[in-house]
């Protein structure tokens, strides 16, 4: 049923178009012939006509659509469903032979045969370009995907290894007389001065890549050659950079370079033939960018603290540095490789007392040392052993694993396990291997070296792991070391061994150690935090307390509480006493008294103050002890100060006081009062921005 006596079609017959019958001469018996069209009812049909009558090859009319005659009230409901079946992808229909009556003519058409359709079909020769392009499109975006995500897929499958070298194919280079030769390392370069971060760009991993130059051998005019072979130590360093995630293949893509010329050890090196050698690098340009590795600087007879090697602009890792040839924030001072201790794996030892609280295993020291040391062990006994070169050893027997006191003979470097300390003195050369065998043994290492710049000082804390004392007051060591406290020895004892274990006991852990602070240097936002060079894992700070887990409360008292930090300075205490009672907000005064081998003065000789006055008495020596929450403590603000400071007056601490406290209640009403209008809490309690 429908409006106006005419019927309405289902939506899936409306909105088509309907021609009259024409004469028909038909190629096949299937097969309907074109022939002159009515015109349609809609404008598409106007379309659908021109297009039919541009086609003159085509042998059949295509019909996707079903047909809505200008008269469909002459069409019964079966010829419509009828119609609406017929229609398909392979047949074609006729519809209406005159306004008022409607019919249906299907016939078969072959789907390759091109008519008035909607879309014409494309040509088979069209049709493979437009795959083709689309695969080599395809293709493309395939292998981009390959390169964004899986950079280093090619670099792993480079045969251009440095253990795959063979040291007997290397090319050999001659160097004349007159080649150039670098200038002298300049003093005055740091990282912002000598080094192009520009060349390392930007690095989704945040790692620098570094570049190894081919092995080359290089003679003088007579043909001798420049240096000795490569070590054992310096091929396992270039394998070690060459296996980690810094190495690169593609001398375009490296930040930093490595070149194969052995300066590990300047004993056998020609000084002048070896800078001419590194001048020929391709990529030398006065050095920049360049790192070396240098363990045992220096020859007699003076032994320089650094490689006397001219290398310009590049970057020294150097295993002997003083404070007059270090260039803080550019070279990298690196520990002397201990082949010994490399060799011999000692089982960890637990921490606390041993057998001798100080040993000395050093053989070629000098006699003025010597002499200090062995007074010690006169006055002290059995607490101090002095060892030195054995003479008396049987045939067969290595020298460098055995030391001797008198005539009594000891394994080493098994006998450092014997010994809580154990000192590392300057040698010839201020970097000492003995220091590496110390760490391993968890022997805390008492270095008494003036001016020597500890391995990895720029990253490892050596307070934690080690003491240094001056050379001036080596005579007082032992008095030194006594005034330790057990447990903070203890810790220094792991610290010292997992210092070996991270960053020591191979060739591959300095290569790589040495690496990872220039990386943070040139990714600062990226680099490693303090904790994670220095924090062992598996050791818990029995002395730590994190101060985000103390309980939160109100304070009992207004006004701050005074901790003074003391030894033994009676005198300047009383002054700072005195001049930090006058200020008015002062709540309480606490004194810590920080030495067990002396008490505290008689209660009658303390100054009279208007304030409550407490001491503390300490059971360790430590200057944290200032910091401690003691029960005492009923104020909100703190004053922490030492004995000795007495230039503050009584008006400045009062201001300094008023001044925090202003600022404290400042925030803290604009965090919980007075928020701004930006920051507004949401239902889930997650500040939201406006």
């Amino acid at each position: 049923g429908g409006t106006g006596g005419r019927r309405r079609l289902p939506r899936w017959l409306q909105g088509t178009w309907c021609w009259r019958r024409a004469p028909v001469t038909a190629r096949s018996d299937t097969a309907v012939a074109r022939g002159p069209r009515q015109e349609p009812v809609t404008e598409r049909g106007a379309e659908r006509e021109a297009a039919g009558s541009e086609s003159g090859r085509a042998q059949t009319l295509l019909v996707h659509l079903a047909v809505a005659c200008k008269h469909p009230e002459s069409m019964s409901w079966t010829d419509l469903l009828t119609l609406r079946w017929q229609q398909g992808p392979h047949r074609q229909c006729k519809v209406c032979e005159d306004e008022d009556t409607c019919f249906i003519m299907c016939a078969s058409v072959k789907s390759n045969i091109r008519g008035p359709a909607l879309i014409p079909r494309m040509k088979t020769k069209h049709r493979i370009y437009y795959v083709t392009l689309f695969s080599i499109v395809l293709l493309g975006l395939i292998a981009t995907g390959m390169f964004q995500f899986w950079p280093h897929s090619i670099e792993s499958s480079s045969d251009g290894g440095v253990e795959k070298r063979s040291i007997r194919e290397v090319p050999v280079v001659r160097l004349p007389t007159d080649s150039p030769i670098p200038e002298r390392g300049d003093l005055s370069c740091r990282m912002h001065t000598c080094f192009d971060v520009y060349r390392c760009g930007f690095n989704p991993k945040n790692k620098i890549k570094v570049y190894i130059y081919p092995l080359k051998k290089y003679v003088d005019d007579a043909g001798v050659p420049v240096s000795s072979a490569i070590s054992r130590e310096y091929n396992e360093l270039l394998t070690a950079i060459s296996d980690s995630d810094y190495y690169t293949d593609d001398i375009n893509r490296a930040c930093l370079f490595v070149p194969s010329i052995d300066v590990l050890n300047q004993n056998p090196l020609r000084i002048k033939e070896t800078a001419q050698a590194l001048a020929q690098l391709s990529r030398w340009d006065r050095g920049t960018n360049h790192l070396l590795f240098n363990m045992l600087p220096g020859a007699p007879p003076d032994y320089n603290t650094a490689l006397d090697v001219p290398r310009d602009r590049a970057l020294l890792a150097g295993g002997g540095f003083s404070t007059w040839t270090y260039r803080q924030g550019y070279d990298v001072s690196i520990p002397v490789f201990s082949p010994l201790s490399a060799e011999m794996a000692l089982p960890e030892k637990a921490p606390g007392p041993r057998r001798y609280f100080l040993l000395s295993s050093q053989m070629a020291i000098h006699p003025e040392y010597r002499e200090e040391l062995e007074a010690l062990q006169a006055k002290h006994q059995e607490s101090v052993l002095v060892l030195d070169k054995c003479t008396n050893l049987s045939e067969g027997v290595l020298s460098v694993r055995k030391r001797c006191h008198q005539h009594q003979v000891f394994d080493y470097p098994q006998v450092l396990q014997e010994a809580t300390f154990c000192t590392v003195l300057r040698g010839a050369r201020l970097g000492q291997a003995v220091l590496s065998d110390v760490l391993q043994a968890g022997c805390v290492p008492v270095v008494i070296a003036d001016s020597y710049i500890l391995p990895f000082s720029e990253v490892l804390d050596w307070k934690r792991a080690s003491v240094v004392v001056p050379e001036e007051k080596m005579s007082d060591v032992y008095s030194i070391l006594q005034n330790i406290p057990q447990r903070q020895i203890e810790e220094m004892q792991r610290q010292a061994r997992w210092f070996w274990e991270a960053y020591f006991q191979s060739i591959k852990a300095i290569a790589l150690a040495t690496l990872q602070i220039i990386n943070d240097r040139i990714y600062p936002y990226a680099a490693i935090s303090y904790e994670e060079w220095n924090d062992p894992p598996a050791v818990k700070w029995a002395s730590v307390s994190n101060p985000l887990f103390l309980p939160l409360i109100p304070p009992q008292s207004q006004g701050f509480t005074a901790i003074v930090l003391t030894y033994d300075r009676v005198e300047s205490l009383f002054r700072v006493i005195t001049e930090v009672s006058k200020v008015p907000s002062l709540s309480k005064l606490l004194v810590v008294w920080n030495n067990q081998n002396k008490n505290p003065p008689e209660e009658s000789l303390w100054p009279k103050i208007r304030v409550p006055l407490k001491v503390v008495r300490t059971a360790e020596n430590k200057l944290s002890n200032r910091f401690f929450p003691y029960d005492e403590i009923e104020t909100e603000a703190v004053l922490a100060i030492d004995d000795d400071i007495i230039m503050l007056t009584s008006d400045e601490l009062q201001f300094g006081y008023e001044a925090a406290s202003f600022a404290s209640c400042f925030l803290h009403d604009e965090l919980h009062h007075h928020r701004p209008k930006a920051m507004r809490p949401t239902v889930k309690g997650i500040h939201a921005i406006d």
